[in-house]
């Protein structure tokens, strides 16, 4: 039998980690103050503030930064990828060095072929979801394209538009935001080559990590005071556009 008991409880907590986390975060987005929820906020903002630019080469200039991220994220996958099926055919070789490392458990042949295989399906999906957060961007910037002039930003229909750019530009963001959790499971992927133990701790570690930089971190405290900021700012505007 290619993988222990051990193993097999180790590979369930690592799956119940990364979907339970995902599904987790998601829902506690919908009621509680965190990266996701905030910055949807924001690009709302962004894009309203759009409508009213007759010139938009900032907002292009912005879109194209984050595009250029997710780009190289994409093409690293992709590297990374190719090193991880190159390693199918030094098996042997790998698995003489991890028995050279101390407390690692004694490693089979069929054991790290089927480790190199999780891996490699891990960064599979995560080229999927940068290349989809890529396209997604591209349908953004087509909407921009598309979208027309409003100089006192008060068209309800503009309105309606503008958030509809936001929504597709939140979705781009969770597709990198996935490909990135992706690269952080993986690390915890690679413990498993040393042993299922520390394969376990590793997956709870990044979870924990997830949770307090999107949840708990200083930046999500900034960023949801600019949020208020910015909503006093546009009730000070539509007022002043109102009584105008």
């Amino acid at each position: 039998m290619p993988l222990t008991l051990l193993d097999i409880f180790a590979f369930i907590c690592f799956l119940t980690c990364w979907t339970g986390y995902t599904r987790f975060a998601r829902i506690k987005a919908k009621n509680t103050n965190c990266i996701a929820r905030c910055l949807h906020q924001h690009r709302i903002h962004w894009m309203n503030e759009l409508m009213t630019r007759d010139i938009r080469v900032g907002d292009a200039a912005l879109l194209a930064n984050l595009e250029r991220n997710i780009s190289f994220f994409a093409s690293t996958t992709l590297l990374v990828l190719a090193g991880v099926l190159t390693l199918f055919a030094q098996v042997e070789r790998l698995e003489a060095v991890i028995t050279t490392i101390p407390f690692a458990e004694l490693p089979n042949h069929a054991s790290i072929q089927l480790k190199l295989g999780v891996l490699a399906f891990i960064f599979i999906m995560s080229f999927f979801q940068f290349t989809w957060s890529m396209r997604q961007y591209g349908f953004l910037n087509v909407m921009i394209g598309a979208a027309p002039y409003d100089k006192l930003g008060q068209n309800k229909n503009l309105q309606a538009y503008a958030k509809q750019m936001a929504i597709v530009q939140d979705q781009a963001a969770h597709s990198y935001n996935y490909g990135l959790r992706s690269y952080y499971f993986s690390i915890a992927a690679m413990c498993w080559f040393y042993h299922p133990a520390l394969f376990i701790f590793a997956s709870v570690f990044v979870v924990y990590t997830l949770f307090v930089r999107e949840f708990k971190s200083r930046a999500v405290k900034a960023i949801t005071a600019g949020q208020e900021y910015l909503r006093i700012e546009q009730a000070r505007k539509s007022g002043k556009t109102t009584n105008g």
